[in-house]
């Protein structure tokens, strides 16, 4: 018991001694912070040199480590560039991938609606002039959408009513075409046996009679069509009356969800865009319907039966660019070969070909001229690109759109310099004097000077900087 005070009191000067260490440690650590921190440099610099004697150095037999380089330093920059329009490609075509998906799940409504835009183009000149003879906006909207769909419809009744009467003298005339066909095949150079002919006739009957399920259910697809069809045309019907009738106002509605630095030129496309859309829509109407007449007339005088619903399909189809001429043609040709025989057939063929090389070659450039100037490249494109979209009504439609979006860009682009242009500082030093007008031969640089007086520093230049 009398060693226990002795062996207390050296744990408690041990613990003392501890203590001071501490203390001396926590010192020192505060004086390095306040010497690195210190704004002075000189200061600073001691505090790092001191941290670094503090380190201890590598060993000799240490290899030498070099540092790594950044990694954006490290990337070639055609790389980076490249990774840089990637993504953004990417998300662009994912943009557009969701608006086609939008677009194809509401592909009724867009196309009636695109066809209401076409049939206004058509119309609303016939709106502006009744109203320039002083009926209201109503009557002259009323009187111009119901004669523009009466004569639709009476088109229409004609051609249903043409094919109705001729029905049976075209059977007549297609069983006869056909048995001269196998006539003509039989005493042909081609070497065509009767066996073969029975074998070729016997293949289709067998075909037809194997897929009569597949028959009935495109049938049953058909009468799909016509109601969409027909869904589609009362929506295109009402779609042109509003459009006829308040179509400023509704561009006006359509701006006002423009972003406000964006509305200037988008302001200024619009008009220009329908301009396009109007001289495409008219010229196309003409040239298909000298096409119908002049083909019409050819057909009628070689004594082909249905002339004039053949007329009608050549006129409509003359709306599909390139594509649609070739199907009107072959049509035609097909119905004088199966009716009136090889030769008539022939001859068909030459009155489609001369007309549609007028048609491409004179009517085309002089009628729309300069306002629809579009690629023939871009116009096989962009009749497939719609055709696979939206089948016939997206090759109806794919032209125009390109011509319009064609008109739309130029004009943005012309905008956008002419904006940056109009914002840049004015030309000072020597660009100010390679872009001062040259004087003309001749005349004293006094009376140019009288005659171009320079502006006052207070007054604004020409392109509206100060």
């Amino acid at each position: 018991m009398s060693k226990l005070p002795g062996w207390l009191g050296q744990v408690g000067a041990e613990l003392s001694r501890l203590s001071e260490r501490l203390d001396e440690r926590r010192a020192e650590t505060e004086a390095d912070d306040s010497l690195l921190g210190s704004t002075d440099p000189a200061v600073a610099g001691k505090g790092e040199a001191a941290h670094v004697d503090q380190v201890p150095a590598p060993p000799t037999y240490a290899p030498t480590v070099a540092a790594r380089p950044d990694p954006v330093a490290a990337i070639p920059w055609g790389m980076r560039v490249a990774a840089e329009a990637g993504w953004r490609l990417l998300v662009l075509a994912g943009t557009l991938w969701v608006l086609m998906r939008v677009i194809s799940a509401v592909q009724l409504v867009v196309l009636a609606f695109v066809a209401a835009l076409l049939v206004t183009a058509l119309l609303q000149p016939t709106v502006a002039r009744l109203r320039r003879h002083g009926l209201p906006r109503g009557l002259a909207t009323a009187v111009t959408a119901i004669s523009g769909f009466v004569i639709m419809g009476l088109v229409g009744w004609f051609v249903v009513w043409q094919v109705m009467d001729n029905i049976d003298t075209l059977s007549d005339k297609v069983t006869k075409g056909i048995d001269d066909l196998k006539n003509w095949l039989l005493d042909s150079p081609f070497h065509v046996t009767d066996k073969q002919i029975n074998d070729i006739a016997k293949n289709l009957s067998d075909t037809v009679g194997t897929n009569t399920e597949a028959i009935t259910t495109a049938g049953l697809q058909g009468v799909t069509v016509v109601v969409e069809f027909m869904t589609g045309a009362l929506l295109a019907m009402f779609s042109t009356l509003f459009l006829l009738y308040d179509g400023a106002r509704i561009w006006q509605w359509v701006l006002k969800l423009v972003p406000a630095q964006a509305r200037p030129g988008v302001a200024g496309a619009g008009p220009r865009a329908w301009r396009t859309l109007t001289a495409y829509v008219r010229g196309t109407v003409i040239v298909a319907l000298i096409d119908a007449i002049f083909i019409g007339l050819g057909i009628y005088f070689l004594n082909v039966p249905m002339a004039v619903p053949l007329a009608v399909f050549i006129f409509l189809f003359a709306f599909i660019p390139l594509v649609g001429a070739v199907v009107s043609g072959a049509l035609a040709v097909v119905v004088a070969l199966v009716t009136e025989g090889v030769f008539t057939a022939l001859m068909v063929l030459l009155v489609v070909l001369a007309v549609q090389q007028i048609e491409g070659h004179v009517l085309q450039p002089f009628i729309l001229g300069r306002a629809v100037r579009v690629h023939p490249l871009a116009v096989v494109l962009s009749v497939a690109a719609g055709g696979m979209i939206a089948g016939i009504g997206g090759a109806v439609v794919a032209v125009p759109l390109v011509a319009v979006t064609n008109t739309v860009v130029g004009y943005l682009r012309s905008y956008g310099q002419g904006e940056s242009r109009r914002h840049s500082p004015p030309p000072h030093g020597s660009t100010a004097l390679d872009a001062a007008p040259t004087p003309a031969s001749g005349t004293p640089p006094e009376k140019e000077k009288a005659e171009n007086p320079e502006p006052d520093g207070d007054e604004p230049s020409p392109d509206g900087s100060s």
